[in-house]
């Protein structure tokens, strides 16, 4: 049964770091894309960054050269290392997962996603 199961988060203060733990041992072998999304307080979920099967990876705007995600050499574990944290990044964190297709590409949108770890960033 796949599940993703998300871990790391907490609250820090401003200009603080954390790093976020997606256990993706259920779709190691499976997966073609891995993200993770933030939804913060009364706002739609975004993404945030992405990594291929074959590590490469995206960032969006807002957290470009702060944030890095990763993923292990076993692909077991998916991570998101996030620095100089500003309130803006508070919200719950998602890891998501692409799942291959035979015969196609790897899908646009995620089709799995974990419960969510929520990181609250304080002034």
């Amino acid at each position: 049964q796949i599940h993703l199961v998300e871990s790391g988060g907490g609250s820090v203060q401003a200009g603080g770091s954390l790093k976020l733990i997606c256990d993706a041992s259920t779709v190691t072998f499976a997966s073609c894309r891995m993200d993770w999304y933030l939804q913060a307080p009364g706002k739609e979920r975004e993404l945030v960054s992405s990594i291929t099967r074959d590590g490469a990876t995206t960032y969006a705007d807002s957290v470009k050269g702060r944030f890095t995600i990763s993923q292990d050499n076993t692909r077991n574990n998916v991570y998101l290392q996030m620095n100089d944290l500003t309130t803006a990044d508070t919200g719950t964190y998602y890891c998501a997962a692409h799942l291959w297709t035979p015969g196609q590409v790897c899908p646009p949108n995620p089709g799995y996603w974990g419960q969510g770890t929520r990181v609250t960033v304080s002034l």
